[in-house]
């Protein structure tokens, strides 16, 4: 029997080496069964619990635990409930004796107390080797021996492969409870300080009796997301520390444990919540707080500074007051190197204002709570400019939580104004908080006495009305509603805005100044004027007036009167609502200000920050705030963007794509139904959400709404009941807004983009009727969008590349729709608005008609005869008489170009058309007029009409092989049953008849539109061609803008037709400033021709205008990204565009070098060229811009291989330069090359020939020591800097070799400057008598 038991020497050899402990007889066991071993000692055990301190039986258990890696599961399961069961019955046993008080009998139970801890404490470090038992007769136990053990899990994963051998396996997870359980009533039931009177004693049981708990606390994670074992293991640890004094313990654990451990940080947070709420002892919790102040972090460390600041966070959220009492301790760490531990400072504080702010109304000390939290505010507010992106974005999150409960607006307008400024952050999360928070400000504003919306026109006029109000009261109301107090609370705040006006941001805008602009003066804290300098916020110090009155006495009688109306309640409320007004109104103006930076930031490549931006617009738009309607509308063309995927973020939000968050965004505000609205009002709303969407919308908005629109309807989000309203709205018979009629067409033609066939096919006759009758007379817009409508009758189907199928659907010339479209185009109109519906009649008529030649034949010879034939017309062609010119609107713009759309003519059409005209055109030079207003008509239908048959032409041609196509397969289909050699003999010949005949096809139409279109005898497109050259190539004759534009529309349009034509008259378009569009329209048909003058191109970024400039830069992007032209050194100019002063040209340059990054080589190739036509020669930009834009090129050098060409060539340009200027840019160019290869240095230190004499330059040596420090940080970190360090020194040496050859040739040049001096006045006093040689 073993009398005496050294727990904490026993304890301490288990916990370090286990595999060394000493086991007694070890070889007697090595050579027996495990179970058969296992069984007596149990057997032992069951009938005595004391049997235990025989060694026998504790040998058996010693050395199973020492070779657990080795011991099959089964048994340790056993040996597991043998100890437990033990321990249960010395439990009791001892609980019993110590209620007798028999000092004798329960100090008995100490040895086999510890003996059970200490086995428990052995299985606990063992338990990561105990293996599932394999099968139910294991091998016998190996002897002893080092090497690497089954974990349970595998176990678990041999007995399901044998589980019909084996009954029973063994696992942690499913006995942890029952141990815990146990642990937990030996704490709770025995008296320890009885029993173990010596302190080492006791704490060496309590150790070993917790080890299982803080050992599964530490090591087992997934056992601690258990629910159950995770409250039980809290449960022991807080028992030992509340009962037991493990206080000490609990404390390394955790000061031990975090840093090591990731998911240790949430768990004991909880544990030290759950010891002091449940448990009330606060005491370990705040020890350990201050060990965290004491700590000292480095910027260098991740881990260690993450899991704390992940428990600092936790413990703060669980339980704040025990960290509020050590904030002043902790505060220290908000400066610390390791922004993880910054964070968890600001996720402190924000947590503690919450937790102040719920508990303000119960303090007793209200100014002190309030000191408080307006402190942790400043704290939060000074750590906003954080270096870190990462604190900066905790900070707005922080803030978010924090403006859900706060009750002080002072802080909320300051939040609004940190967000609005953290809105141009570099850091797209920091942008996409700061966002957050402004809608979070929106949703949680306290501004609630007008309904909720944030009208800021209703808030001044209600601001105005009190001031009134107040003014009426008189001097003596006037000190009644602004009291001492609120003069004291007031004056620091206008003391600091005269101090600081000239920083005066958003939230401190004017707006007492503006309320008082009528009264001639400033009111309380609106102005900056001496009043407010001194603090005197009296509303009546409005202007001198009132000032001047104060100082006369007023009647009694009249003060009597005049207080009579008002209480003092009554002005109480004034005073509070023209405080609320006005920080109102700075809160909307602080949001309002935000909206233009937030649209920019819909364009983001950050998916993230557009799905808030989204959010922030549909949320301003609820508040009706001014400005969100046009967020509303910029929005609308994310729906081109391709992600549409939703995505699931770490926690389980889910992300919608963008489109899919745009689109549920606008059937929110537009489609879904509303409250307290009948069936029919729902409809109405509808549709007239749908009508108002296109009003004042420009193109870009139209085109994006009816991509929008087509989803949506594909969807069947939008119901039939709706478009009936929108038919209603159209074929309205009432006088209605033109507005309302045009907006309904436009909606229903895009509705008729997914679905012709039930939108517009029934309601053709309607369209007629109205569109293109006499309301489309009257309204050439209506008609022009009704005949955009009647082209989606031709379906919306999309051609597929490559395919030659032809879904589109063809009316036949007699169809009412084509009469009706001659009619309306026919009806006499001098309004530039006849051109854009002309130009849709004419699409119109190509996208539906059989034959539209014939309807454009037509169309021509009636325009040609009103021009010539109309005795009405006598106005010569060169422009109107003035009292004529009234009538035309000269000043409009000309029409808008679509260079996509094209024309048809036939040849037996065109003849009759010109021999037609040929025969009535006036033959004597004195009736050679003719009206230019309709001759620009004649000039317009001619260029759309020569611009549509290329279309045409492309039908016909895909409708040829289409049906050679047809005849092929069935021709294959007939061989099909003849000889299989044979077979694919034919089939190959057919295959080279098919490709000739395609061939031939595609000849045929070149041969038409290159030789009979514009040079066909018969054509009647030849008639115009010349004189639409002559009138552009003459505007000294032709003076008529609307001539003019009409005429250099149709010439652009005429050289996309044929080469030939293209090549003689293309100079003539060079000479046409608006024309750089249709440059790239025919670069796009003969890029040859184009590319051959391409420098004229490229004089449009020269043009002072930015919209030149602009128009020249998307046409080169189009042209240069597609390969329609070469770049020929040309990207100078273009480079120059990304410091342009207009950020919209800025952003389309940007746009252009990241698109031509992705093309090999393009900007590597084209880099020397970039660099001297930005350093040197006639349009060299400055130095400054020249740093920022190579900045921005430089970032597409990714590959080494590159930058190390690239600083070979840079060396060799130094020789070539003799400006410091250049040397400058060069070095600036070397310097932002990232050198991570020893190459790169290598060519460097090579090319030291070319640029020592260089040196002297203190900004080319300054560049040089940047490329040191750079190529020190990234060589690799076995090798010297004795390469480097000695690099450094020649360059100070000829650094210094070249200031004193440049000091020297200074001293020469001025010697010789001063004997050239001296010389030529010794030359002029001997020349004086000859005035001759003064010459």
């Amino acid at each position: 029997m073993i009398e005496s038991f050294e727990l904490a020497a026993e304890y301490s050899a288990i916990r370090d080496k286990p595999e060394n402990y000493d086991v007694p007889h070890e070889d007697d066991f090595s050579d027996k069964d495990p179970n058969d071993l296992l069984e007596a000692a149990v057997e032992a055990v069951a009938e005595n619990c004391d049997s235990i301190r025989e060694e026998e039986v504790l040998d058996v258990y010693r050395y199973l635990l020492k070779n657990a890696a080795t011991t099959p599961g089964v048994v340790m399961g056993k040996l597991l409930d043998s100890i437990t069961s033990g321990l249960k019955a010395e439990l009791e046993a001892t609980v019993k004796d110590v209620k007798t008080g028999d000092q004798e009998a329960y100090m008995s139970h100490r040895v086999p107390l510890d003996l059970y801890a200490f086995l428990l404490a052995w299985f606990s470090i063992a338990s990561e080797k105990v293996k599932g038992g394999e099968d139910e007769t294991p091998a016998p136990a190996a002897k002893s021996r080092r090497g690497r053990g089954g974990k349970a899990a595998g176990g678990r994963t041999a007995s399901r492969a044998t589980g019909a051998k084996r009954t029973e396996t063994w696992s942690w997870q499913s006995q942890a409870p029952d141990v815990l359980h146990l642990i937990l009533r030996v704490l709770e039931q025995l008296q320890t300080q009885r029993i173990w009177t010596s302190s080492v004693d006791r704490a060496a049981f309590l150790t070993a009796i917790t080890r299982p708990a803080y050992d599964i606390s530490e090591n087992n994670e997934q056992l601690m997301k258990v629910i159950a074992v995770k409250d039980l293991v809290f449960k022991v640890i807080c028992v030992s520390v509340k009962q037991h004094g493990q206080s000490l313990t609990l404390q390394i654990h955790i000061t031990q444990g975090v840093p090591y451990h990731e998911h240790m940080a949430d768990n004991m947070a909880e544990c030290l919540n759950m010891l002091a709420t449940t448990y009330d002892h606060t005491q370990t919790g705040e020890e350990v707080l201050r060990d965290i102040a004491g700590m000292t972090f480095t910027a260098q460390e991740t881990k260690t500074p993450r899991a704390w600041a992940k428990f600092l966070s936790t413990f703060a959220e669980l339980y704040p007051r025990s960290v509020y009492r050590q904030l002043a301790l902790l505060i220290n760490q908000q400066d610390s190197d390791a922004y993880p531990v910054r964070q968890a400072m600001m996720e402190i504080l924000g947590t503690l204002i919450r937790d102040r702010t719920a508990s303000y109304d119960e303090s007793e000390d209200k100014k002190k709570t309030e000191n408080e939290i307006n402190g942790m505010f400043d704290t939060i507010f000074d750590r906003i400019l954080d270096s870190n992106s990462y604190v900066r974005t905790t900070i707005f999150k922080v803030l978010v939580k924090v403006c859900g409960v706060s009750k002080f607006v002072k802080q909320r307008l300051k939040m609004a104004s940190l967000a609005v400024m953290a809105l141009e952050d570099k850091s797209s999360t920091v942008r996409k908080a700061a966002i957050t928070l402004l809608i979070k400000l929106l949703e949680t504003h306290p501004f609630r006495f007008n309904g909720g919306p944030l009208k800021r026109d209703e808030l001044m006029k209600d601001y105005d009305e009190i001031q009134q109000q107040l003014k009426s009261i008189g001097t003596l109301g006037d000190a009644i509603a602004n009291p001492v107090d609120e003069e004291d609370d007031d004056a620091p705040k206008g003391k600091k805005k005269s101090k600081k006006k000239k920083n005066r941001s958003d939230e401190d805008m004017d707006v007492d100044g503006e309320a008082g602009e009528e009264e001639g003066g400033s009111e309380e804290e609106g102005g900056d004027t001496e009043t407010e300098e001194q603090g005197d916020m009296s509303v009546d110090e409005d202007n001198e007036e009132g000032s001047s009155s104060r100082k006369q006495k007023l009647k009694p009688r009249k003060e009597q009167q005049t207080l009579a109306e008002y209480d003092e309640k009554q002005l109480a409320f004034l005073k509070i609502r023209k405080r609320y007004c006005k920080d109102a109104i700075n809160f909307i103006h602080q949001v309002e200000c935000a909206m233009d930076v937030v649209v920019k930031l819909l364009g983001s490549k950050s998916k993230a920050e557009v799905l808030e931006a989204i959010d922030f617009f549909k949320t301003t738009h609820y508040f009706e705030m001014n400005g969100a309607q046009d967020g509303i509308k910029k929005m609308i063309h994310l729906i081109w963007t391709k992600d549409n995927n939703t995505t699931t973020t770490e926690d389980g939000k889910e992300i919608k794509g963008v489109r899919q968050k745009l689109l549920e965004c606008y059937k929110t505000l537009y489609f879904e139904e509303v409250e307290n609205l009948d069936p029919r009002g729902q409809v109405k709303r509808i549709a007239k959400n749908l009508v108002e969407r296109t009003y004042y919308a420009t193109l870009a908005e139209l085109t994006s709404l009816e991509e929008m629109i087509r989803i949506m309807m594909e969807e069947g989000s939008i119901s039939n009941e709706v478009i009936i309203k929108l038919w209603q709205i159209y074929g309205a018979n009432q006088k209605i807004p033109s507005d309302q009629r045009r907006g309904s067409i436009i909606i229903l033609g895009m509705l008729g983009v997914a679905k012709p066939e039930e939108v517009l096919k029934p309601q053709v006759e309607l369209m007629l009727k109205v569109g293109l009758g006499k309301m489309g007379k009257t309204d050439l817009t209506l008609a022009r969008y009704t005949c955009v409508a009647l082209q989606r009758l031709n379906g919306s189907v999309k051609k597929v590349k490559g395919s030659l199928e032809n879904k589109s659907i063809r009316y036949p010339m007699s169809d009412p729709i084509f009469k009706k479209l001659l009619s309306v185009v026919m009806h006499n109109c001098r309004s530039v608005d006849w051109f854009g519906l002309t130009e849709q009649v004419i699409n119109t008529v190509y996208a539906l008609a059989e034959q539209p030649a014939e309807f454009c034949d037509h169309l021509i010879k009636q325009l040609a005869q009103r021009v010539w034939n109309n005795p009405r017309s006598s106005m010569p062609a060169d422009g109107p008489t003035p009292s004529q010119n009234q009538d035309e609107p000269m000043d409009d713009a000309p029409p808008e170009d679509n260079a996509g759309d094209t024309t048809i003519l036939s040849d037996q059409t065109a003849a009759q058309t010109a021999g037609g005209i040929s025969a009535a055109a006036p033959k004597t030079q004195s009736n050679d007029v003719a009206d230019a207003f309709e001759l620009s008509q004649l000039m317009f239908v001619v260029g759309h009409v020569a611009i549509k048959q290329l279309v045409f032409f492309e039908q016909v041609e895909r409708e040829w092989k289409r049906q050679k196509e047809q005849k092929q397969a069935a021709e294959k289909a007939e061989t099909s049953g003849k000889e299989k050699g044979k077979k694919d003999k034919d089939v190959d010949e057919l295959d080279q008849v098919a490709g000739n005949a395609e061939d031939e096809i595609g000849d045929r139409i070149v041969a038409i539109r290159e030789n009979e279109l514009l040079y066909g005898h018969d054509s009647l497109l030849a008639v115009f061609a010349p004189m639409i050259v002559l009138i552009c190539g003459s505007p000294h004759k032709f003076k008529n803008r609307t001539l003019r534009a009409a005429c250099h529309l149709s010439l652009c349009k005429l050289l996309c037709v044929s080469s030939s034509f293209t090549d003689k008259n293309h100079r003539l378009l060079f000479k046409i400033l608006e024309t750089v569009i249709a440059l790239g329209d025919v670069a796009v048909s003969f890029n040859t021709i184009i590319d051959e003058n391409s420098a004229e191109l490229y004089k449009g970024l020269l043009d002072s205008d930015p919209r030149v400039k602009k128009t020249t830069l998307m046409v080169l992007t189009h042209l240069i990204l597609n390969g329609m032209i070469k770049v020929k050194g040309q990207l100078g100019e273009m480079a120059k565009c990304v410091e342009d002063e207009d950020v919209r040209i800025q952003d389309l340059a940007k746009l252009f070098f990241s698109e031509l990054s992705t093309k090999e080589n393009a900007i590597y190739n084209n880099l020397p060229d970039i660099i001297s036509h930005l350093s040197s020669g006639a349009n060299a930009t400055e130095e400054e811009k020249f740093e920022s834009t190579m900045k921005y090129i430089f970032t597409f050098i990714e590959k080494e291989k590159q930058a190390e060409a690239i600083v070979e060539k840079l060396c060799q340009r130094f020789r070539l330069t003799e400006e410091p200027r250049q040397w400058r840019d060069i070095a600036f160019c070397l310097s932002l090359l990232p050198f991570k290869s020893d190459r790169s240095v290598k060519k460097l230190t090579e090319g030291l020939q070319f640029y020592r004499d260089k040196l002297h330059e203190p900004k080319v040596f300054e560049r040089f020591q940047q490329i040191l420090d750079k190529a020190r940080q990234n060589k690799s970190k076995d090798k010297p800097d004795a390469e480097l360090d000695e690099f450094e020194k020649i360059l100070e040496e000829h650094k210094i070799q070249g200031q004193e050859d440049q000091a020297l040739q200074d001293r020469v040049a001025k010697k010789a400057k001063k004997r050239a001096k001296a010389a030529g006045k010794g030359r002029g006093k001997k020349a004086a008598p000859i005035p001759e040689e003064d010459e």
